[in-house]
């Protein structure tokens, strides 16, 4: 079983030492196309290509311009204590046990435009690219065709790696599932709604979501789930199991 995730916009390189192992992206020839395709960009051009303001365009110019190949722990950190958008202070990887994280590491990827698939504990620098960024590349249009044989191989091994039951839980953004093309893989995938009961019905409630699909992905860590059964007795912050508004390959949790 493997939990996917997408990345978070938000970053955090401070200092954090919680686990001392690590492991470098797998795609980091990639990786390294993809910021030499970025560093001419001026910053007015990154606003639009990026589709960020000018403080953000010249931050990331100035990451692509820091971005080193040679990634170690002196310019680098681990994605998962990295990313730190609303997924991840649901699933608080910080707070993670060494086992915990190096479990984690064998049942979790993250999807990102820049580095294609990330374990955990992959090392990786500040950087800047959505997914769904139309940056022109060796492979096409956009980031999806540079993405499109890559990613899909990479999580489908991962997925027989991770042992029985060999399946996907996906808890990321319909942005991050698109290159990840589960029909293209062939293996079962469960898709994940958290919804507010509201006065007009339950609905999704997009800050709240994110933040359960970190708690959800953080539960199955801690618990070390086997099977699709137990998933549903997720009960954080209220949530809790809709066995009405779900089915085999849609899990729904409200509150």
């Amino acid at each position: 079983m493997l939990i996917i995730l997408s990345p978070a916009k938000i970053q955090n390189f401070r200092p954090q030492r919680v686990i001392e192992d690590y492991t470098l992206p797998s795609f980091m020839k990639e990786a390294e196309e993809l910021i030499k395709e970025l560093l001419p960009f001026s910053i007015k051009e990154l606003e639009k290509v990026l589709k960020v303001n000018p403080a953000i365009a010249s931050w990331a110019s100035d990451s692509y311009y820091n971005w080193k190949t040679s990634h170690n722990t002196g310019n680098s950190k681990q994605a998962i204590l990295v990313y730190n958008g609303e997924v991840y202070r649901g699933l608080d990887a910080s707070s993670l046990s060494v086992e915990e994280l190096e479990y984690a590491q064998k049942h979790l990827r993250m999807i990102s435009g820049l580095y294609g698939v990330l374990r955990p504990l992959d090392l990786i620098q500040p950087y800047r690219l959505e997914m769904n960024t139309k940056l022109k590349n060796s492979k096409g249009e956009n980031l999806y065709k540079f993405w499109e044989n890559t990613i899909p191989a990479t999580i489908s091994k991962a997925v027989k790696e991770s042992g029985d039951p060999e399946i996907i839980l996906n808890l990321t953004s319909h942005e991050y599932a698109k290159a990840v093309q589960f029909k293209k893989s062939g293996l079962s995938v469960i898709d994940f709604d958290f919804l507010e009961n509201r006065h007009d019905g339950y609905k999704p409630i997009t800050i709240y979501m994110k933040k359960a699909r970190g708690m959800m992905a953080r539960y199955i860590l801690r618990n070390r789930i086997a099977k699709i059964e137990d998933i549903k007795g997720f009960d954080a912050e209220g949530y809790s199991f809709n066995e009405r508004l779900s089915d085999e390959k849609h899990f729904v949790f409200t509150r």
